[in-house]
């Protein structure tokens, strides 16, 4: 999954990049709001952390702009304003969830986890495909009953693929999820992932289309 961080203080940046990171998201961070409002109009991201205090433009008038213009993205205010005028206007304006500073790292991961389950119209914590079972929350992954050790990129990409089943994503697209800027990335690096989960899941668990892209079998339709 990729997440866009927006935050001003480099230390706190740093800290929830490296963790997050190590829990497999890939992660972008900036440290002004001009600069999340115009990587908004031309990347993807999975979800939003905002800061509400960014420079150049604020994260409620980001939060704004993107609910003007429908973008139904997940977004986390993580902010160290913690006055109950400042969480329910952050809320109101379509903030899916706040967290006031300082935070458990942890709980912010969980809080993540939630939204993106949300967004994709799940509440259970687990998802269950033809004898596959994903655990989100622990990040475990087991293969008719039996556990299954998964690379943090391979879990990344079994993950991205089994929120919607029959969602095609192409090459470019797991590579969003899968890496942030200035991250080197082989030509064939997806292919290599998908080889090695189909060695741990089964051949038939992710398909191929070929000059398209992958997919668990679901509904088939295209993310656009």
């Amino acid at each position: 999954m990729r997440v866009l961080l927006a935050e001003d203080d480099p230390m706190i940046g740093a800290s929830i990049r490296q963790y997050l990171r190590n829990e497999g998201y890939a992660v972008d961070h900036l440290r002004d709001g001009r600069s999340v409002n115009e990587v908004l109009d031309s990347e993807h991201f999975d979800l939003l952390l905002l800061d509400l205090a960014l420079p150049t433009r604020s994260g409620m008038e980001i939060l704004q702009q993107l609910r003007s213009v429908g973008n139904a993205m997940p977004v986390i205010i993580v902010t160290a304003r913690d006055r109950v005028d400042d969480r329910v206007a952050g809320l109101d304006f379509g903030a899916d969830d706040y967290l006031v500073k300082p935070f458990s790292l942890r709980e912010l991961a969980a809080r993540i986890r939630c939204a993106l389950r949300r967004s994709v119209g799940r509440s259970d914590a687990d998802i269950e495909l033809d004898g596959i079972r994903i655990c989100t929350h622990t990040r475990r992954v087991s293969c008719h009953g039996e556990d299954v050790l998964l690379s943090a990129k391979e879990y990344a990409i079994v993950e991205a693929l089994t929120r919607r089943p029959g969602t095609i994503l192409s090459k470019a697209q797991i590579e969003e999820r899968l890496y942030g800027w200035g991250d080197d990335v082989d030509s064939n690096t997806v292919a290599v992932h998908i080889h090695s989960i189909r060695q741990k899941l089964g051949q038939n668990f992710i398909h191929t289309l070929r000059g398209v892209g992958y997919f668990v079998p679901g509904s088939g339709k295209a993310e656009q």
